[in-house]
């Protein structure tokens, strides 16, 4: 049976991540050189990023936005050799931003995330809670906010996380009377590969609630080193994981630390849908996306491919954040009980809208209709 948006409770969809503040610039490859970065990759950042932050805060001029903003970009820079940019970001945040703009109705979703004692915190709530979302922030008094350094060039984008704060959430949060509640009044759970180098016991407790409850447990799988570098807590949480997302190079590396002997993206997700799974009741459903080519659509054994409409080169201003978005549409239409088919459609329809902007961000009403 198929959910209307108006039937929707408050909280019915819940997501655990990483709140970090987007420090967005375009750049150039000698930038990227200079830290021994990649174009289309996303790493945490070590000591000798650091630098990077401070570069970049130094072409940034803060700039107060009006309350509510849709673009919800709590600053805006001057012009600057990158063209530096504050923007409210982090994987599930993201993503719970976009589902809420498809669905329209406020507080569906429900967050829950490690932030600092500071402005850009206080920035970040505001500016999420204008478009809708719920948010439980734990807050950490000792250790900043996080943040993430985008550099755009051209319609690559490569982030460098530092997660501070973001990195300081603990499963004692999920304990408090207020967590439970939410969690309690959740019907779908999302969780981010990201944060499986957080606190991989909190998405294993809440992968737990979602399988004794009966409801749909769904990741991303985030990034390539998350399966390089996290195998263990990411074999812990497999069997409870109803819907997993990746793009090509995630899927890839899926395969690589899984012993799963094919490069074909095809037999990839053939290959992690049939792993095994607790709750037998629903087909594991793998969604694997390639860019402007078709997303790759596997529900049990069965495969699908759901083609993507292209857009002009110079329609695309800004890559960071597709991948949030197609989770983002993808989870709205889950909620309303849709074939996973038009979950895809609603996702690939959210990642071209969100690609045509800078950052994470979105305008006017969105008008997915599904064909």
């Amino acid at each position: 049976m198929q959910i209307e948006t108006q039937q929707l409770n408050e909280g019915t969809l819940l997501g655990i991540g990483n709140p970090l503040l987007d420090i967005s610039a375009n750049t150039d490859d000698a930038l990227l050189q200079k830290y021994g970065l990649k174009a289309d990759d996303a790493i945490m950042a070590g000591e000798q990023h650091m630098p990077l932050y401070k570069e970049l805060m130094e072409k940034v001029t803060l700039k107060a936005e009006p309350a509510g903003n849709q673009a919800c970009s709590p600053c805006t820079a001057a012009k600057a050799d990158y063209h530096a940019e504050f923007i409210a970001g982090g994987s599930v945040q993201n993503s719970l931003r976009v589902a809420q703009w498809i669905l329209k109705k406020p507080r569906i979703c429900t967050y829950f995330g490690c932030v600092g004692d500071d402005d850009y915190a206080r920035i970040l709530k505001e500016r999420v809670i204008a478009d809708g979302v719920s948010v439980h922030y734990q807050v950490n008094k000792e250790t900043p906010t996080g943040t993430c350094a985008v550099l755009i060039t051209g319609t690559h984008r490569s982030l460098v996380a530092n997660l501070a704060a973001a990195q300081k959430f603990t499963a004692d949060h999920l304990a408090k009377e207020e967590s439970r509640k939410c969690i309690e009044a959740s019907k779908i759970i999302y969780a981010s590969g990201f944060f499986i180098a957080v606190s991989p016991e909190s998405i294993l407790q809440l992968a737990k609630h979602a399988h004794s409850k009966n409801l749909p447990f769904v990741m991303n799988l985030s990034a390539p080193f998350v399966s390089q570098f996290f195998k263990e807590p990411l074999e812990k949480l497999l069997p409870y994981i109803d819907v997993l997302f990746g793009n090509e190079s995630e899927a890839e590396a899926f395969a690589q630390a899984f012993d799963i002997d094919s490069k074909k993206l095809q037999e990839i997700g053939l290959k992690i849908s049939a792993m095994p799974k607790l709750n037998s009741q629903r087909q594991r459903v793998v969604c694997i996306t390639q860019g402007c080519d078709p997303v790759i659509l596997i529900e049990g054994s069965k495969v699908d491919y759901i083609p993507v409409q292209k857009l002009e080169r110079e329609q695309i201003v800004d890559t960071n954040g597709a991948g949030d978005a197609f989770s983002g549409g993808f989870l709205s239409q889950m909620v309303l009980n849709k074939p996973y088919a038009t979950c895809v459609k609603c996702g690939i329809y959210t990642a071209a809208h969100i690609i045509q902007h800078s950052g994470c961000t979105f305008e006017g009403e969105s008008k997915f209709v599904d064909c």
